[in-house]
């Protein structure tokens, strides 16, 4: 089961939440509304997708090995989130540690 509360402790943790493979909501913290969260959880889903067939298409072109596909970042503005397997974390940019983000998320998701 994924510590969510355990994201929440990160520097900087604004929300953290697990979305299925479809898109669906399946549990978060912080400061988002249900609606958004469940926004946020399709949007995830949707970029993991598209990431995994990216990581595929680098490793075919550049003889790289980029798999197995493992997560993902978008840093804008004041924020980044920070997504491994289904689950993620939105962070405030200048407050976060990423090797601590990133670590963290290892630990609580279920990746290759």
């Amino acid at each position: 089961m994924v510590d969510l509360d355990r994201l929440m402790e990160l520097k900087g943790a604004v929300a953290a939440g697990e979305f299925g493979v479809g898109g669906s909501l399946i549990d978060f913290r912080g400061s988002l509304s249900q609606d958004s969260a469940e926004m946020v959880a399709m949007m995830c889903a949707a970029n993991t997708l598209m990431g995994k067939m990216q990581a595929e298409t680098f490793t075919r072109l550049t003889g790289m090995n980029w798999s197995p596909f493992k997560g993902w970042a978008v840093s804008a503005g004041d924020y980044s989130v920070c997504i491994m397997g289904e689950i993620g974390v939105f962070v405030e940019t200048a407050k976060a540690d990423f090797n601590q983000v990133f670590s963290t998320l290892a630990e609580e998701a279920t990746v290759p």
